[in-house]
């Protein structure tokens, strides 16, 4: 079972990579529906949160879809997160409140500059989660996930292969997308602690 594995390894060094996360069959499925989806469902992605968030092609420039449980084409991959939530509040007692995603896809030359997901203690998003659709996807295509360290050394470069996880601390690694040399599909996501006040999260999607 790959979510123990997943746990374990998040608690001792911050991050995972785990191949075949999903069978082949799903994972091909979340594929074919984030190509058959229609140009006008995509949106530029933005930087920042809520009023404050903005569009700056020159730190990234990928397109994003968010994915929804009332969907029935992404009702398997959020369940399959949702028992990995289960999992890590079980066995790390991490107050994980609910996890939001997206699918996100990188046209051809497109990235995302080094940038880190959360910052302590002003966000709410404390895990990290990267799934790569692409079949077939070599290291000429480019798309590469590179995770550095506190040092700002390189620790891992991910080839975006179909069926592999990444999983890490949002406020801990410094991360970029290179620039892709053809159309790279992927589901981004977050679990988030429950930073509400008088029941309104903060901050929202």
């Amino acid at each position: 079972m790959l979510l123990p594995t997943i746990i374990d390894r998040v608690a001792d060094n911050g991050y995972c990579i785990v191949d075949n996360f999903l069978p082949k069959q799903q994972s091909q499925a979340l594929y074919d529906y984030s190509q058959q989806l229609p140009a006008q469902y995509w949106n530029m992605a933005g930087i920042g949160r809520q009023q404050s968030q903005t569009i700056n092609t020159m730190v990234r420039n990928d397109r994003i879809y968010w994915l929804t449980p009332d969907q029935p084409e992404h009702a398997d991959y959020l369940a399959i997160m949702e028992e990995l939530r289960v999992e890590f509040n079980r066995s790390l007692f991490m107050g994980l409140f609910d996890y939001e995603c997206h699918l996100a896809h990188y046209p051809n030359g497109a990235f995302y500059k080094k940038h880190l997901d959360a910052f302590k203690g002003r966000s709410n998003r404390v895990l990290t989660t990267v799934f790569y659709l692409n079949p077939e996807w070599r290291e000429e295509d480019g798309g590469q996930l590179v995770i550095y360290g506190a040092k700002g050394e390189v620790l891992e470069t991910v080839l975006p292969q179909q069926g592999r996880l990444v999983v890490f601390l949002s406020d801990r690694f410094v991360h970029e997308v290179l620039p892709s040399k053809r159309d790279r599909f992927s589901v981004t996501g977050w679990f988030r602690i429950n930073a509400s006040v008088s029941g309104i999260i903060d901050p929202p999607r």
